[in-house]
Formats: C-alpha cells, structure tokens, sequence
C-alpha cells in the first residue's frame, strides 16, 4: 500500500497547487483501476466512518413515536415522519431538494416500507437509501458513527472520488482518512491494490495532483 510520507507529499502539493476561495475547500482522494470488467457489473457502494473528521456529515431521520421524540432530542440534522413522508411523495420536486440536503438517511425499522414507497426510486440510484435503526437502538450512538462517515460509491466505472476531509485539517489526519478510505476500497477490489492505477489528489477547486514518482513504480 502507498506509505504514509506518499500521501502526505500528494496532499501538500494538492494544497500548494489550489487558489485561496472564499469558501472551505474539501480534500477529494481519486483512484484509479485497472484490469477489472466493467462490464461484469462492478460496483463498490461503502459507507466508511473517517477516523478524523472537521466537518461532520449532516443526518436526517424517519421515525415516529418515541424514536421521532428521541431523535429530536440527540438534535440530529432533519427529524421527519410519516405525514412529512407522504407530502414528499406527493411532490417530486420537493423531494429532490430534501434529499439533496443530507449525507444520510437512519429510519425506524416500522416506517423503512413506507419510505421505499415514497422515496425509494429517489433515495436508491443516490446511494441514500436508509440505514434501519431497531428501536431500542441508541440514536446518539447511530448519529456519532455517520456524522464521521462518507459514502464512497462508483458503479461501473474504472475510477472513484472520496472526500477525506478539508483545508481546515492537517496533513497528518487527512493522512489518515485517506488510508481508511484506501484500504476500504482495496477490500472491494478483486485483487485487491493490484487493481489499483493511480492515486491522485485534489482540492474542490484545483486540479488533480498526480503521483509522485514512488507512487508511479508501485501501481505501474
């Protein structure tokens, strides 16, 4: 696997190579594949909690009853019901934007079948179908684990894209995260690091930085 020093050379000149913005800038890791059929349906769909995270990712959740109530109270991102469920799958376009605005969706175990009737063919191709959540769960624990999680998702295609963190972080935990997400899609790979091309990083604004020469040998 890329050594530590590698990716933390790649990160600095991704840093060196972006203009200042107005805005934060995420960190993005991409992969690159080789000798693998596209064609055979591959697909890797992972959801992988980050072991450094600055901005955390924004949750809704669908329940009713006590879990609604107790939900509210862990203060996650969006706390919704059945009836906010049917409005939504009254209005299309409303929905979209919903959607839109959270990484990740928990849902009570009793409501997951009305949401796959009013949101599934929306949340499904997004990767954001609802994670189920038993009732005696703990919903702070269910929120701490996604709030430091990204989804890294590719379907037939030989390349991926994952954020590792942003510009506010230092080189050393987005480091980190990029190993985590690394060995995460090395497992979903049928040979593993051997299937891997290239490694790359990039700002949100900037341009992919390539490899460094060492990088270059070890994934030739």
């Amino acid at each position: 696997m890329i050594t530590d020093a590698q990716i933390t050379e790649l990160i600095k000149r991704a840093r060196g190579a972006t203009k200042e913005r107005k805005f934060k800038q995420s960190l993005e890791l991409i992969v690159t594949f080789k000798d693998i059929d596209v064609k055979k349906g591959f697909a890797i769909n992972e959801v992988v909690q980050l072991p450094k995270t600055s901005s955390p990712a924004t949750v809704c959740i669908i329940a009713t009853g006590e879990m609604n109530q107790k939900a509210k109270a862990a203060k996650a991102d969006s706390v919704i019901g059945t009836e906010e469920l049917s409005k939504f799958g009254a209005n299309k376009r409303e929905s979209r934007k919903f959607i839109n605005k959270y990484d990740f969706f928990l849902a009570d175990t009793k409501v997951m079948p009305e949401v796959g009737k009013t949101l599934g063919q929306l949340l499904g191709p997004r990767g954001k179908m609802p994670t189920p959540v038993p009732f005696d769960a703990s919903i702070e624990a269910f929120l701490q684990r996604f709030r430091s999680c990204i989804k890294v998702r590719t379907r037939a295609s030989l390349s991926i894209s994952s954020k590792i963190g942003d510009l506010s972080m230092d080189d050393a935990d987005l480091t980190i995260n990029a190993h985590t997400v690394l060995a995460a899609i090395e497992k979903k790979l049928p040979n593993g690091e051997k299937n891997i091309k290239k490694i790359l990083i990039k700002t949100t604004m900037g341009k992919p930085v390539k490899q460094i020469q060492e990088v270059k040998k070890k994934y030739a």
